[in-house]
């Protein structure tokens, strides 16, 4: 479980494919203090597991941590546009007694969103992003979505789309700032929306 708030951006080191999955090894600082084999890392939104940590040659107190993605995953997520270089949202785990500045994040990506406006307005910027219908669903004005593994708070809401107004903060400390117009990004809808809809939907089949 997570919370939608970014601790670091960290950079992609490695992308190499293998027989059944694709390792992914991002460079981390914050991230990688106390971090353990077997542990789980929010990746632009994306629950993964830590599979190996090295410290990096290159940079004072960071390292190096490889995940294996399976094929699916690579499929269905922004990662498979990833490339040497590129930046990516990193969170730990939610701890037990830690603070839940976001709202609750499972990690587990709903769908991909095209971003169709993203521009500066005053000393922030508004986001908006296309979105595929299942996820569309569960998107409600003043609700929570993440976007990358951001918690972020839904300011319109259109028939195919949505928007959210961007910070300075979230700007400088995400890997936002290198998205553009046109590009992917990870959609997790609220999980509590989701049970919602489950709940009521189970409801609704008893009464027929």
């Amino acid at each position: 479980m997570f919370t939608g708030i970014v601790e670091e951006t960290g950079a992609v080191e490695r992308i190499q494919p293998s027989a059944g999955a694709i390792e992914l090894t991002v460079r981390a600082k914050v991230c990688a203090r106390g971090l353990k084999i077997g542990d789980s890392v929010a990746v632009n939104g994306c629950c993964l597991t830590v599979c190996e940590i090295k410290r990096a040659k290159s940079r004072a107190g960071a390292k190096d941590i490889r995940f294996d993605l399976l094929k699916e995953t690579w499929k269905r997520t922004n990662l498979q546009f990833a490339r040497v270089g590129s930046l990516v949202n990193l969170e730990r785990s939610l701890q037990v007694g830690g603070r839940l500045g976001g709202h609750f994040v499972s990690g587990h990506i709903d769908g991909t969103g095209r971003i169709i406006r993203w521009e500066r307005a005053g000393q922030d910027h508004v986001l908006e992003i296309e979105a595929p219908p299942e996820v569309m669903r569960y998107v409600v004005f003043k609700g929570s979505i993440g976007v990358d593994g951001i918690s972020l708070t839904v300011a319109a809401v259109h028939k195919k789309s949505f928007r959210v107004w961007i910070i300075p903060h979230t700007y400088e400390n995400t890997a936002l700032r290198e998205r553009a117009v046109g590009e992917a990004v990870n959609l997790e809808a609220d999980l509590l929306g989701k049970y919602v809809d489950q709940l009521l939907s189970a409801r609704r089949l008893k009464l027929k």
